[in-house]
């Protein structure tokens, strides 16, 4: 093994090999006895392909270029797809994303419109459809924009007609829901038809704050009526409901604290952990009941698996494999339960699981090794200590590589990296980006900071009020205790993040003297423009939470902002950014921009057209990740050979 400088190693992780493996399927989904879902494809400009898995067990993906199965509903999208069979062949319902119609396909044709075009703002956008091929309709989330304004916007259920007569008339959509809730979820059939259960809620609220499950009728004609609410408030999080094969209603709930399962109201084998998480995109499903009576879930304290739950006996049996991670896409028929599942050492793959012997099997998008695993960094799962004796959890990956070590006597440079959100969580699952940097002998700590989820309401609810403070807080004891312990070279360590990180990172430059430099990623940098209209409806009044009521605390909104404190700011840092980005937009880095200019900091500002809030293109995620590494590089004075030179502005 040779010795060789941290952060100098050679390594077979490029960046377009990080970038290749970008994104994983989501929304799986069961058509007839098929198995089918979304797949990224990050060389084909970004889009996401529907893969089909046929009997035989081959995948075929459905629709070629330029089809982009995606929906752009609440801008963080929602399940944009489903399908039945009708005549012994499968048609699909999906939503694609340059025009956000609805489309019908079938085998041998080409993609019919279902919905029209709407001229008032950014149009008309759909998600969660169920398709009824027996009423001829599919009934689905309907986001209509009203004006120009990013707020000029009601969403309400709809059913939109299978025969394409509404592909030109905005009439022929039937509305099933007048304007009870600002957001709603898809409606869930009840087995025997009778009944609908959807999910709403109201600004200021988010979703993980409170929402409230109804339950309506369904009418011969298929109307809803008497709607009422049956769970949820402002202070209850409820964020998905089902059905189980007996129409019993199932759902999710954190009224004790953790997000657990309860069946027509009591609870399902109550326990200290969560089974449910922060609804971000509409049909999100972190459980699926079975046929038998059992119900598949995902659950746990951070990272989720997949297991089998008996709600009578409370026997808890998880699925045996690898993988230490499952997202929030379970979909289930009859016995059978098919979910996305991950692990430190494993790409994203979609797994089927036999629920009578807790067995699973990889039915699609397989785990084929990149480079040599001996690459791959090996996640260390920690919690440390934080301000007041808090504790922080945290994922921390020390370089690795097989053929390198450091010199004696010196500790490698380490990135802090602060997820977005800020209500999330950073997956424990083989991250070729984290690679990147391991393989090259620089550390990678990630940090589920106060306000992540999966350790329960109490520590998601630490961030109320205090954002911009507990996340850098706790980054911080993070980078301190990996120096103070000899994990980590304390003149060197760096903070990086997107989006809510990018915030973290903007403001831990702006307020701390920790970091010798930051990567900031499409960032929130200014709160006094971000809440009053330079950001999108859901997240309009996220700060009402965060940083507290605007109408009380105007103040904290300009004081917590990193733009108002960019004068303190000395460390070198780069900037990214999507110029399609309608989250956080170019405007907040430039405003950033303006209060540096003429004060001497090394820095760089990447703009990428066609790209918004989330880098989807392999060239945008190539040209960012270099960039990166050029940064730390100069920083830190290390030698990378092959890496264009990053330009650093003063």
């Amino acid at each position: 093994m040779q010795t060789l400088a941290y952060g100098e190693w050679p390594s077979p992780v490029d960046a377009a090999t990080a970038a290749a493996h970008d994104g994983s399927p989501e929304y799986v989904g069961f058509v007839g006895d098929e198995v089918w879902w979304t797949e990224p494809r990050p060389a084909e400009g970004g889009r996401r392909t529907l893969v089909r898995r046929h009997a035989d067990g081959t995948e075929e993906s459905v629709l070629p270029a330029p089809w982009n199965v995606r929906s752009r509903i609440i801008e963080y999208g929602g399940h944009p797809w489903a399908g039945a069979v009708r005549d012994g062949e499968p048609l699909v319902v999906f939503a694609h994303f340059p025009d956000q119609r609805l489309y019908r396909w079938e085998p041998g044709a080409a993609p019919v419109p279902l919905t029209p075009v709407s001229p008032v703002g950014p149009g008309l956008r759909w998600a969660e459809p169920v398709v009824l091929a027996e009423r001829g309709e599919v009934w689905c989330v309907l986001e209509e924009f009203t004006g120009d304004g990013p707020s000029d916007v009601r969403r309400v259920l709809a059913a939109v007609p299978l025969d394409g007569s509404a592909a030109e008339d905005r009439g022929a959509v039937r509305e099933l829901t007048g304007e009870r809730h600002r957001f709603v979820t898809g409606p869930r059939l009840s087995p025997d038809g009778t009944r609908a259960a959807w999910i709403g809620w109201d600004h200021p609220r988010m979703p993980w704050d409170g929402t409230e499950l109804i339950v309506a009728d369904v009418a011969a004609d298929g109307t809803l009526t008497g709607a009422r609410t049956v769970a949820g408030g402002p202070e209850e999080s409820v964020p998905q409901a089902d059905w189980t094969h007996d129409n019993r209603l199932l759902y999710a709930s954190d009224r004790t604290g953790w997000w657990n399962l309860y069946r027509d109201g009591e609870p399902v084998c109550a326990r200290p952990e969560e089974f449910a998480g922060p609804l971000w995109k509409l049909g999100q499903r972190w459980f699926a009941p079975l046929d038998g009576g059992l119900i598949a879930v995902l659950r746990g304290k951070g990272a989720q698996r997949l297991g089998v739950l008996d709600p009578e006996t409370c026997e808890l049996v998880d699925a045996a494999g690898p993988w230490s991670e499952f997202g929030p896409t379970l979909a289930a028929l009859g016995e059978r339960v098919v979910a996305v599942g991950a692990g430190p050492r494993i790409f994203h793959e979609v797994v089927e699981l036999d629920t009578r012997t807790g067995r699973a099997r990889v039915i699609g998008a397989a785990h084929r090794d990149a480079v040599d695993p001996a690459y791959y960094p090996e996640p260390e799962v920690r919690t440390f200590t934080g301000p007041d004796g808090r504790e922080i959890h945290a994922q921390v990956y020390p370089p690795r590589n097989p053929d390198r070590t450091g010199p004696a006597g010196e500790l490698p440079p380490f990135v802090i990296w602060a997820h977005g959100g800020p209500t999330g969580r950073f997956p424990l699952v083989l991250d070729l980006e984290i690679a990147y940097f391991t393989s090259r002998g620089i550390g990678v700590a990630e940090v589920n900071y106060g306000g992540s989820t999966g350790y329960g309401r109490d520590y998601r609810n630490r961030l109320r009020g205090r954002w911009g403070e507990v996340d850098v807080e706790d980054c911080a004891a993070v980078a301190r205790a990996l120096a103070e312990e000899g994990t980590a070279d304390p003149a060197r360590l760096a903070v990086r993040g997107g989006s809510a990180g990018g915030w973290t990172t903007a403001a831990s430059l702006t307020t701390t003297d920790v970091y010798a430099c930051g990567t900031i990623i499409y960032p929130v940098l200014d709160l006094t423009g971000w809440g009053t209209g330079e950001t999108h409806d859901f997240e309009s009044q996220y700060l009402e939470t965060l940083i507290g009521p605007r109408a009380e605390v105007p103040e904290r909104y300009e004081e917590r902002s990193p733009v108002t404190h960019a004068d303190r700011l000395r460390a070198p840092f780069l900037l990214l950014q999507g110029l399609d980005d309608v989250i956080c937009p170019p405007v907040q880095c430039e405003r950033f921009l303006d209060r540096l200019a003429g004060r001497g900091v090394p820095h760089a500002y990447l703009t990428f057209e066609g790209e918004g809030h989330g880098f989807r293109r392999a060239e945008t995620m190539v040209r960012a990740l270099e960039a990166e590494l050029s940064l730390y590089a100069q920083v830190f004075g290390l030698k990378t050979p092959g890496i264009p030179a990053l330009e650093l502005t003063p």
